[in-house]
């Protein structure tokens, strides 16, 4: 077992109860940052999922064990054009690709809050919002033509190339009520989201906090939440959160601060889990501007060697971090082989001046300073201050959320023009073809929404990840891609995989799941007497 898997499932142990509370009640849950987004076809941050997890379900989920286990879909099949039925093979792909069928069925009876009744339509409604360009996460069905209802409760993805990246997305599609989304537009959606999952909207006030219900109709009795109500609270200064939590104001916190962790775990009465977030955490380097220096390789390089990643870990997070060359422990491909790039500041002025730049460079570096990680704006200061020991000057432009999510757009106006300290979710237990589809893989056709290289031979190695399903091959093509990413500093440069610690009274029974960044209050079933 790896050490990713190894946390994560101790970590979900923790909450494990014989006896489920029976007392209905409210639970106040505090969240350090504010999702942007509830519509599950137009977000394009996994922080929209702190709330979009709360309302909308997938075909497949990821238990805490790292399980994927189907959910909404009862069952699903991958067929190749050989042992397609009669009269449902289709010609061969363009390129002579064999055409592949993923037949899926659904859960008979999964309600809507609204009381419509989930069926095979709204999935191919959900597939029509996706793979509408002005979706940003239309690249992950690059390879589907379309869905193929046979009945309520049947469908197929019919696909003109493997895609060896569909269950690792849990078959991408989201429960969307089609006749609700039409009826009151994206505004109306926005306002009140309606899906399959086991909380109800019942209010909103941005910035301030979200109210959800128990859905009493909701298809998992099993997983069925005991408390009424959740009150989810937005606090995005850590000590506000922290003392709402101590004075009893919130029974549950998000993003303790990594220095404040061993004071939690010594807490009377306080349960604390910290687990590992499915983000990688790396910068972003302008490499294809014409006047960047970031385009030398030896430049990257340098900013490789800058930077003591190591003692950020160590003094900055306490610890609460996973030092990455590419991929972290548990992660498909992952490599132990692949060192990171040691700290050396000499060598990176060696390297500046070998790229024609004794002097050093200036450039542009954005900082977010919304807690999205834990001390994430404190992180990406240091880093900074590294970058300019070493020659790379830094010009901080520190942003909010919204205005740092949208600078690193590949097309936004105006774009990044320099260093993005930044992140990608590649899942847990992880695969990272996904992460370099989007940021590795040249700009353009539905690739490359925040990339900022273009290496042709990288993304033919990328598209043949995608469009590999066998596992073995998988691996040996992530490691490849991984040594050649290193090597070049391609696609920017990996830090460190943050952990993040949760928090909760003993009196609120939540077991940690890893959907949502750990913020999935599937896990909250209520607080005992």
């Amino acid at each position: 077992m790896g050490l990713l898997a190894a946390c994560a499932l101790g970590a979900a142990g923790i909450a494990q109860a014989e006896n489920r509370p029976a007392e209905k009640s409210e639970v106040v849950v505090a969240f350090g940052a504010e999702p942007q987004q509830v519509d599950p076809t137009r977000s394009s941050a996994g922080v929209d999922g702190y709330y979009m997890d709360l309302f909308y379900e997938s075909l497949l989920a990821v238990t805490p064990e790292f399980e994927r286990v189907p959910w909404l879909a009862e069952s699903w099949q991958v067929i190749d054009g050989e042992d397609a039925e009669e009269g449902e093979k289709g010609e061969a792909a363009e390129g002579g690709e064999k055409k592949i069928t993923i037949a899926v069925k659904i859960r008979d009876g999964v309600k809507f809050h609204n009381g419509d009744t989930l069926t095979a339509h709204d999935f191919a409604y959900s597939y029509e919002r996706l793979s509408d360009p002005v979706s940003r996460t239309a690249g992950r069905l690059r390879y589907v033509d379309g869905i193929r209802v046979h009945d309520d409760t049947r469908f197929d993805f019919v696909l003109n190339s493997p895609d060896g990246s569909l269950e690792a997305l849990n078959l991408v599609l989201t429960a969307i009520p089609r006749k609700y989304y039409e009826e009151v537009g994206d505004a109306g959606v926005q306002a009140h989201p309606i899906g399959t999952g086991p909380w109800k909207f019942v209010s909103r006030k941005p910035r301030e906090e979200l109210v959800v219900e128990r859905f009493e109709d909701y298809w998992n009795r099993d997983a069925m939440p005991v408390a009424k109500r959740l009150r989810i609270k937005i606090i995005p200064e850590d000590t506000t959160r922290v003392a709402a939590f101590k004075t009893g104001a919130v029974d549950w916190i998000d993003a303790v601060p990594p220095a404040q962790v061993a004071e939690f775990e010594r807490l009377p009465g306080v349960k604390v889990a910290s687990v590992p977030t499915p983000n990688n955490l790396y910068l972003s380097l302008n490499a294809i501007d014409p006047g960047s220096p970031l385009r030398f390789e030896k430049v990257r390089q340098a900013i490789a060697h800058a930077i003591n990643v190591d003692d950020i870990i160590r003094y900055i997070l306490y610890g609460q971090g996973i030092r990455t060359a590419q991929l972290a422990p548990g992660t498909l491909g992952y490599d132990p082989a692949l060192k990171p790039y040691p700290y050396d500041p000499a060598r990176a002025r060696e390297l500046l001046a070998e790229a024609g730049f004794p002097g050093g460079v200036n450039v542009t570096c954005y900082n977010l300073t919304t807690p999205r990680e834990p001390n994430f704006k404190e992180v990406g200061e240091t880093i900074f201050a590294y970058l300019n020991e070493a020659g790379i000057r830094c010009r901080i432009v520190q942003l909010e959320y919204g205005a740092w999510i949208a600078v690193g757009r590949r097309f936004s106006r105006p774009h990044m023009d320099g260093i993005w300290s930044t992140m990608w979710g590649q899942g847990l237990p992880g695969d990272p073809a996904d992460a370099w589809s989007g940021h590795v893989h040249t700009a353009g056709d539905g690739w490359g929404t925040y990339s900022y290289h273009a290496d042709p031979e990288l993304d033919a190695m990328i598209v043949q990840l995608r469009k590999t399903m066998d596992e073995t091959q998988r691996i040996a093509l992530i490691r490849a891609i991984a040594v050649r990413k290193h090597e070049q500093v391609a696609g920017g440069f990996p830090t460190y995989r943050p952990m993040i610690t949760l928090a909760w009274r003993d009196d609120v029974d939540f077991e940690p799941w890893p959907a949502a960044f750990w913020r999935s209050m599937r896990g909250m079933k209520g607080k005992a007497r």
